[in-house]
């Protein structure tokens, strides 16, 4: 039974669902291979072959090679070798993105990744990564004298070709490393020796943290948590969670009066405890008297890719290549206005023609208003001629989802506040499951393979409908929303 990097990094998180994968495979949730996972994986890969390109004396090894057919190739005396695998006795297997021998018989790993930084937080630990590298190695006799990692560049402004030495930046962490690596050893060395155990787990350790944090197979280990647990209350902490588990209370409705609770948690319990929404309509009523007809609804559809693919763009920066605007006049008259881009280019046009559309007039209303401001931020540094008009958008924006944050709370949203969550109970006539695009993640892969790979679709044309749908949905809903609101 084999250990990857990946495997390990499951364990740090849930030991017991790392275990249910190696050894009930059948039993471990299949859940849907995210197409915002696989977007990375192919961002991986190209950043990967970018990084390539700084040691041009690399011998590229054949795709999943063997750690044996390895064993074979590290004897020719190259320099660089890409891809090489290598497994322990235990039972470890690394693939090491890129390996340099030095001329002192020692060697130097280096690991690739597709963000823009050194990233040690809970869910991605780079330096544990390169860690589990080295002690792969290591444990297979070779000695390792320096490990870096290797990382885009978030200066970087593609201009003409990409520039492999300019988009991508080298980082020791040899120091770094060799502080985490005898404790990360031990973490491995229990991984290994966990997954390869005989018992029976009846819980997993998620238990003791936030609904963000939960396994995959967080429902097969505790069927006992059920809808409208006490882990939907809004920003509850880890700490909270065990103290209402010390009580043995796992629902809401079943939270002792006197426990101490924030203002939004504490309209969540009341809320299931009334079985009704929670509205503060008076205060409603003054958010909404501050807007300003004209009221444009407008939602964007961006694509953002590690490495930029337009010049003047950064790695990550996102290409704003869809609107939706909704516009409610003081007359209740409503006009809807559309613009989606044919190629993957700066969103020139789309600025052009939402300025066109609305003018500096009204308020802007949107869904989570920090995803519209930023986008137009951005756009402001690539089109100064616009800067006015977009700073008069930011300026005008209201964010509409903030209603819900403690004026409008109901049970029957989960405990989230996102426009699929709230959108059918406030409106069940509308609804995204009819679309062909569900999310926004599906906008954007389709979109690209539209632009990039548009060989792929037996009909552009139906493709283009289905984003179109999908977005003027996002603004029709806040639409109905909003007089949903005005009527209270």
């Amino acid at each position: 039974m084999q250990l990857s990097k990946t495997n390990f990094i499951q364990y740090l998180h849930c030991p017991e669902s790392l275990w249910l994968l190696k050894n009930k495979k059948e039993d471990y949730p299949k859940g849907e291979f995210s197409l915002f996972l696989e977007k990375l994986i192919k961002e991986g890969y190209e950043v990967e072959a970018y990084a390539q390109e700084l040691f041009p004396n690399g011998i590229k090894l054949s795709s999943f090679i063997t750690p044996q057919e390895t064993l074979k190739a590290l004897k020719d005396n190259g320099c660089y070798y890409f891809q090489p695998s290598f497994v322990t006795e235990k039972g470890a297997y690394a693939i090491i993105d890129i390996l340099k021998r030095n001329n002192d018989d020692t060697w130097h790993i280096y690991e690739v990744k597709s963000s823009s930084s050194i990233k040690t937080d809970k869910k991605h630990n780079h330096l544990k990564d390169a860690c589990f590298q080295k002690y792969v190695m290591t444990e297979c006799g070779y000695n390792i004298s320096q490990v870096s990692i290797i990382h885009l560049n978030k200066e970087y402004v593609k201009q003409g070709d990409i520039v492999p030495c300019e988009l991508l930046e080298i980082v020791d962490v040899t120091h770094e490393v060799n502080n985490l690596y005898s404790a990360t050893v031990n973490q491995i060395n229990a991984s290994l020796n966990f997954i390869k155990t005989d018992i029976n787990l009846t819980r997993c350790s998620c238990i003791e943290k936030t609904r963000s944090n939960h396994c995959d197979a967080f429902r097969y280990f505790n069927p006992q948590i059920q809808e409208h647990s006490i882990y939907e209350l809004n920003r509850i902490s880890a700490k909270k969670l065990e103290d209402l588990r010390g009580l043995g209370v796992l629902g809401i409705k079943d939270i002792p009066n006197n426990f101490n609770l924030s203002d939004k948690q504490q309209l969540q319990v009341l809320s299931i405890i009334k079985e009704e929404p929670i509205i503060d309509r008076q205060a409603i009523k003054e958010e909404l008297s501050k807007l300003k007809f004209p009221l444009h609804f407008i939602d964007y559809e961006t694509y953002p890719t590690a490495v930029p693919k337009l010049d003047g763009m950064s790695p990550h920066q996102h290409v704003t290549f869809q609107v939706s605007i909704h516009t409610l006049s003081s007359d209740s008259k409503l006009n809807h206005y559309e613009f989606l881009s044919d190629t993957l280019e700066l969103p020139t046009k789309l600025l052009e023609f939402i300025e066109e559309t609305t003018g500096k007039t009204g308020t802007f209303i949107s869904w989570y208003a920090p995803f519209e401001t930023g986008r137009n931020k951005e756009m402001m540094q690539q089109f100064p001629e616009h800067k006015s008009y977009l700073e008069y958008i930011n300026q005008h924006m209201f964010d509409l989802e903030t209603i819900f944050h403690t004026n409008y709370v109901d049970y029957r949203f989960l405990g989230k506040t996102s426009i699929k969550n709230v959108l059918p109970i406030l409106e069940p006539k509308f609804s995204y499951k009819n679309l062909e695009i569900q999310n926004g993640t599906m906008a954007l892969d389709i979109w690209g393979r539209l632009v990039l790979q548009p060989e792929t679709f037996q009909d552009v044309e139906t493709a283009k409908n289905n984003l179109l749908e999908y977005c003027k949905l996002d603004t029709l809903a806040m639409v109905k929303i909003y007089k949903k609101l005005i009527q209270l």
